[in-house]
């Protein structure tokens, strides 16, 4: 209980500093990281929470599935279909170039082998704009720039997945079965994509039968009940939840526009908590020890992750485009690494690999200075765009025709 009184405490006073966060580099998820730390083993000693405690792997599990299915309803298909090939160029080109980046960077800097090495890439790879929600959450930012940005974190996760389970299995005491797993793991993200796609279109199918259909105050409940069945599906079938749903947010979306407008209010707010919680627990576990463990090197690693290796890698892919020169700079910086990666580094640590400690430092390291970096500098670079009312308090005369969801109110993240 004293996990939940912290917890409530923390959410208390971020939302008070909320305003304040939506205008200035203040940022209510550096204040949910920093109160982690404070309460963990390592200062204050309030909460107990090792990297291989249940409530780390779930909370972390849970976030990355509901800030994936809200994504996924803000994907428009017509748009998509419209402009699929700067996602497509950040996806195809950007984040595999990432990859390398990080690998040789982590091989060369770090010293760790090889196979390691392009495992903290296939780690690091993701990104996540939940941490930049001035930018993928204002309309006045350029519409073309947000949806970049968002497709490209919706599928980079479920992209990096089978690449990190591969050289999981690879670094570890199973290598000779790598093909086997290869199989194993798509047929993991087969089935999370029938599952994204068929559910909500047969429940939607459902809701159009004469005898059935929602009242309007449990209207909001009907997308909400359909992600916490995939979520249980997807655990009980060993599909893939992340890409099962970003899918199903999309899918559903798309076949009931009427349900994601329901929805969203109270999915922004629930993905919200999630994200809160989880950053709460992932900063229990950033104790001075495991920041004292990381070389010089692996600092230097961090650094080079978030300055050079994700803002060249974008830019090198966006040659060509109509992006003009600093809708460029905004999309080559804003790559920050979220709740995927946490994910993806507690399987690492988890494996019993070799060099599974020393790669899971140095990623998590890595995910605190992104969260730092960014979620600290999404404001003043949104106010490159005019941006104005960022706190989401809309003046009394335009009150009215503000629309509920990110784009007004939304908790700076």
């Amino acid at each position: 209980m004293v996990l939940v009184a912290v917890f409530g405490v923390a959410l208390l006073v971020a939302v008070l500093l909320s305003g304040l966060a939506a205008r200035t580099v203040l940022s209510t998820s550096l204040l949910f990281l920093v109160g982690g730390a404070l309460v963990s083993d390592g200062f204050l000693g309030l909460i107990h929470i090792t990297p291989d405690s249940d409530i780390v792997a779930v909370t972390a599990d849970l976030a990355l599935f509901a800030v994936l299915f809200t994504d996924g309803m803000h994907v428009s298909f017509p748009k998509l279909r419209a402009n699929w090939k700067n996602p497509a160029r950040a996806l195809g080109l950007g984040m595999p170039l990432a990859f390398v980046g990080m690998a040789l960077v982590t091989h060369y800097v770090v010293g760790l082998d090889w196979t390691t090495s392009f495992l903290v890439g296939a780690v690091l790879a993701p990104t996540d704009p939940v941490f930049a929600s001035a930018i993928v959450g204002r309309k006045e930012v350029p519409a073309k720039l947000r949806q970049l940005l968002n497709v490209e974190s919706g599928i980079n996760d479920g992209l990096a997945l089978p690449i990190v389970l591969v050289l999981i299995a690879a670094a570890g005491p199973t290598a000779g079965h790598a093909e086997a797993s290869l199989g194993k793991i798509a047929l993991e993200l087969g089935l999370g994509l029938a599952l994204g796609i068929i559910l909500p279109l047969l429940v939607v199918s459902l809701v159009r039968f004469r005898l059935l259909g929602a009242e309007p105050k449990l209207q909001p409940l009907l997308p909400l009940a359909i992600g916490i069945t995939v979520y249980g599906l997807c655990h009980l079938t060993h599909a893939n939840p992340y890409l099962a749903a970003f899918s199903a947010g999309a899918v559903l979306a798309a076949a009931s526009p009427e349900a994601r407008t329901a929805f969203e209010p109270l999915g922004e707010a629930l993905a919200e908590l999630a994200k809160f919680a989880a950053l709460l627990v992932f900063g229990a576990l950033l104790t001075p020890r495991l920041l004292g463990d990381l070389s010089y090197g692996g600092y230097l690693a961090v650094v080079l992750a978030i300055v050079l290796i994700r803002p060249v890698s974008l830019l090198i892919s966006l040659i060509g485009t109509r992006f003009d020169r600093r809708e460029k700079l905004v999309a080559a910086w804003f790559g920050p690494k979220g709740f995927a990666s946490v994910v993806y580094g507690l399987l690492v640590l988890q494996s019993g690999i070799p060099q599974g400690q020393e790669a899971y430092t140095l990623i998590a390291v890595c995910i605190a200075a992104s969260i730092i970096a960014h979620s600290s500098t999404d404001v003043p670079i949104a106010r490159l765009f005019n941006v104005e009312d960022l706190a989401g308090i809309p003046a009394d005369h335009d009150a009215a025709e503000v629309p509920h969801g990110r784009e007004a109110g939304h908790v700076r993240a």
